[in-house]
């Protein structure tokens, strides 16, 4: 999978436990396992999600 281009927020932490992204392919993964399983989602509808707190605990 070393052939895509992974993306973090400019928001991550320190620590650096996020999700990353690659666009335009609309993958994502976890930060801390880079090669373990990833998610292919609508990237409009995940920004969207994130924007208006779909994700917030």
């Amino acid at each position: 999978m070393s052939s895509y281009s992974w993306q973090k927020s400019s928001y991550t932490g320190p620590n650096g436990n996020c999700v990353e992204l690659s666009r335009p392919r609309g993958l994502v993964r976890d930060s801390k396992d880079p090669n373990g399983p990833w998610l292919r989602v609508d990237v409009g509808s995940l920004i969207h999600a994130a924007k208006t707190g779909r994700f917030e605990r």
